[in-house]
């Protein structure tokens, strides 16, 4: 693990930096106390980080849960009785592991991760536009459409005008150019720019630019649209700030329908996450989805002990690790240990870096994600990519994460049926003479009564005088519907004038009697 740790050190220092303010800001979206996301934050990277058998996944707090926890706590009555569920939930997710249920994350197409990606580039850009700008700080945390303040996505980018802050609006800018000059000149020109990050020099001179500036009136940033991590002034205090489930509420069923709830969208973000990693890594890696699980039902039973928000796998930290060079977990372990040492040492200095910065490294994040290239890529490859694609991407920027995984989902399916009718048989026009037309239909290696409709239609259309070739010695599954479809057209076929010949690897027979008597010797192939 530690022969990559030219690689995986500055990888951990970049996902650090976009780890911080997203933990901070889903816990603030969250309803929960600030340092409840940075237990989750710690949990997820060193404890996740140590059992996944991900390389380049990256865990903590996730805002898709954002609206769930915020909705929880007020029903469940209070914070410590919202921790009973995390561990349940936590323990839900181990039994999914051990019941195998990382299956499920293969069974997701390649356009709609491709679109799950992509949906939440575009996210990241919009949502932190106007930190960018120094204009609330509160809607970049909040992923989807709809947000708890009552606005929208483009409502907050409408609201920029005339509440631009000049301060973090021009580190932000001097942040972005850097970050782009470092990316694609300077790494080029030297490996000492690709041994130290752009993300970390940048929020160099963001905290350099936040001390020169304090005294300025115009050019100041004041602490909203700085990072604030919660500084204890003892160590009792530093442990104070632990929350501890309070588990006389084990026994409420509404604990147990968040813990449920937390468990399988926490499962299914989870798994979308790893096949989305897996993706983009470099190296192809392949993550073993069952073991995902485990570790991430551990991680929720650790971080709901000790007061910490629900832990997913993360594709903006993720990819952000990816992107900056991570090769194995030890990126993700160390951006954890990074977290917890940096929250305990230095969070006055911390507390310097203005969010204009940090958004700034996002902004790079979320373009990576969705580069216009690929729109055009995915166009190329035809309409049974393209719309699954497109309408994950558009549900996920106009409703939520899941929601726009449903939909991409369901059109999906229906591409397939679409495929399943089309491809159930194989026609061919083999003779017209002497006034009888051969066509000979071959029929696909599994015919379910999705196929129903395309073989009725071709059979139906068969013209009067007709010599039919029935071809099924390929064909392992017919359904009932199927041969029930069959053995009507027979009766039909005498008024027609059409013969009949089935082709099977047991006998060929003109003009069968009955379809459903022939295949009932052999009800599992033809």
């Amino acid at each position: 693990m530690f022969k990559n740790i030219k690689n995986d050190l500055p990888a951990s220092i970049v996902v650090f930096f976009v780890a911080l303010p997203l933990c901070l800001g889903i816990a603030l979206a969250s309803g929960a106390p600030l340092f409840s996301g940075l237990i989750a934050g710690i949990i997820g990277g060193v404890v996740v980080g140590a059992l996944s058998g991900s390389k380049v996944g990256v865990s903590g707090p996730a805002a898709g849960l954002a609206a769930i926890v915020l909705t929880a706590i007020g029903t469940l009555g209070g914070y410590e009785n919202f921790l009973v569920a995390v561990v349940l939930g936590g323990i839900i997710q181990i039994l999914f592991g051990v019941l195998k249920a990382g299956i499920i994350g293969y069974y997701f197409p390649s356009s709609v991760i491709k679109g799950m990606l992509t949906g939440i580039g575009i996210i990241i850009i919009l949502k932190q536009i106007p930190n960018f700008f120094g204009y609330d700080e509160e809607s970049a945390w909040d992923l989807v459409f709809f947000e708890i303040d009552g606005g929208n996505t483009f409502s907050e980018l409408f609201a920029i005008i005339g509440n631009v802050t000049p301060g973090a609006a021009l580190i932000g800018i001097i942040s972005l150019l850097l970050l782009i000059l470092w990316d694609k000149v300077l790494t080029k020109k030297s490996k000492l720019f690709k041994i130290i990050q752009g993300p970390f020099v940048v929020v160099v001179l963001g905290i350099l630019f936040h001390i020169v500036t304090q005294g300025n009136s115009y050019f100041a940033i004041n602490g909203k649209h700085l990072v604030e991590v919660p500084i204890p002034d003892t160590f009792n205090s530093f442990l104070g700030q632990f929350s501890f489930p309070n588990f006389a509420v084990i026994t409420n069923m509404d604990v147990w329908v968040v813990a449920f709830t937390i468990a399988l969208v926490a499962s299914l973000e989870t798994l979308l996450c790893v096949e989305a990693s897996d993706k983009i890594d470099p190296d192809k890696n392949v993550t073993p989805t069952n073991r995902e699980l485990l570790a991430q039902g551990t991680g929720n039973v650790i971080s709901g002990l000790i007061g910490g928000l629900p832990i997913t796998q993360v594709i903006v930290r993720s990819s952000a690790n990816i992107q900056s060079g991570g090769k194995t977990k030890l990126a993700t372990i160390l951006h954890g240990f990074l977290l917890l040492i940096s929250v305990i040492i230095i969070p006055r200095l911390l507390n310097m870096i203005p969010l204009s910065v940090l958004a700034a490294i996002l902004l790079v994040v979320g373009y990576k994600l969705a580069k216009p290239s690929l729109f055009k890529q995915m166009y190329k490859q035809g309409w049974k990519q393209w719309i699954p694609f497109i309408v994950t991407v558009l549900g996920i920027v106009f409703t939520d994460l899941l929601t726009g995984i449903g939909l991409g989902l369901g059109v999906g399916v229906v591409v397939i049926l679409i495929k399943s009718y089309q491809n159930s048989h194989f026609l061919h026009i083999e003779d017209k003479s002497n006034g009888k037309h051969k066509i000979k239909m071959t029929l696909a290696e599994e015919v379910t009564f999705f196929n129903k409709g395309a073989i009725l239609n071709e059979l139906d259309s068969l013209p009067r005088d007709t010599y039919l070739e029935l071809d099924v010695t390929k064909t392992r599954f017919l359904d009932n519907d199927i041969i029930e479809i069959l053995d009507d057209f027979a009766f039909k076929a005498k008024e027609r004038n059409i013969d009949i010949k089935l082709i099977s690897e047991r006998e060929i027979v003109e003009n069968p009697e009955s379809f459903i008597e022939f295949f009932k010797l052999r009800p599992k192939a033809a």
